[in-house]
């Protein structure tokens, strides 16, 4: 266990978790929604600091980070336990049996389970593995905050980046404490819809939109994904909201749009119509994004990174194939100059 860096002592050992939008209120020995942590006595402590569940080299392009050291690896590490309760959620096996709600649908009791690592020992094996990055992800990092600040912290220090890939719930606490560390950010916008995020997801749209916009102004690099439901998030009018907003904060910031797979307590919803995926496309591109990608689907054309000015192919992806081809110059479109946004 570790003491929580995040939090609120009240009267009568009571706390108040300051690591996400939730911001919990949590009676003496009790725990906040994400299952993770818990009120010992008027103190809030982590339950998974250093117990992961996953740990993976990948390529950067599985993140998805399309503009940021393309071709790299990252390391990429993660926990049991989440902040939201996505119905479509994928890694649903280790993001939801932390909740209590999810225990009592489903007969199970509150696991927290992972293999212990050191900070340390992260940084090892990222530096060995050749990785530039180390990502932390397969849940919400704010669930594991304080162990993704300490080994970010020591990152820095041996030259290894920081991402985070985040459904974009964190406390603006959270994000004024890591943002010196990182270096970017893919968030997913999972819908322009407050009934959607109470509903689908067990959170709320205007924190996320919060802190995509906070982030973006810190300079630090962001990317944006959409997993496109069919009949829940997938309207024209939607779609449109998501590009504007985007378009509204820069149209360089890359916007991928994931075809949806069933899975968890929607497996009865059909995947997305490959149509449906390209008409988002589409309208990415009508609203004044450069840079919009279609993920989870073997679309080549629609990985790939044209040049905003002058149209010319400049990095071909076929990331089901693996293979990578950048012709940037010094991050420069090598026909007509133009700087293409991002970090390579």
């Amino acid at each position: 266990m570790k003491e929580c860096y995040l939090y609120e002592k009240l009267p009568d050992k009571e706390v108040r978790c300051k690591t996400c939008s939730h911001y919990c209120l949590i009676k003496n020995n009790s725990f906040g929604l994400c299952g993770v942590r818990k009120n010992i006595e008027g103190k809030l402590y982590s339950l998974v600091y250093g117990k992961i569940i996953a740990l993976n080299l990948d390529p950067i392009e599985k993140k998805p980070l399309f503009h940021f050291l393309p071709n790299s690896l990252v390391l990429s590490l993660g926990t049991v336990g989440c902040n939201f309760r996505c119905l479509f959620c994928q890694n649903y096996d280790i993001s939801q049996i932390t909740r209590e709600d999810y225990c009592q649908e489903f007969g199970e009791e509150r696991r927290i389970i992972g293999q212990e690592i050191s900070k340390e020992k992260v940084i090892e094996i990222a530096k060995k593995s050749g990785a530039k990055s180390i990502a932390y992800t397969y849940n919400e990092p704010a669930v594991f905050f304080e162990f993704a600040f300490e080994t970010a912290k020591l990152a820095k220090e041996n030259n290894l980046k920081n991402i985070f890939v985040s459904n974009g719930f964190e406390s603006k606490e959270l994000i004024e404490k890591i943002l010196p560390f990182l270096d970017a950010v893919n968030f997913d916008l999972k819908s322009f819809s407050e009934k959607f995020y109470q509903q689908v997801c067990g959170g709320r749209l205007a924190p996320v939109l919060e802190t995509i916009e906070r982030v973006f102004k810190s300079g630090i690099w962001l990317e944006i994904t959409t997993l496109i439901i069919p009949g829940y998030n997938d309207s024209e009018k939607e779609l449109r909201q998501i590009a504007r907003f985007i378009k509204n904060l820069s149209p360089e910031i890359p916007w991928h749009l994931s075809r949806f797979y069933p899975a968890f307590k929607m497996s009865e919803v059909p995947p997305t119509p490959i149509e449906k995926l390209i008409r988002a496309y589409q309208i990415g591109k009508e609203e004044g994004l450069f840079y919009v990608y279609l993920g989870n689907v073997s679309l080549p054309e629609k990985e790939t990174t044209y040049c905003p000015k002058c149209s010319q192919l400049v990095i071909k992806r076929d990331y089901y194939q693996g293979k990578i081809e950048n012709f940037l110059q010094d991050g420069h479109c090598p026909y007509c100059q133009e700087k293409i946004a991002g970090i390579f």
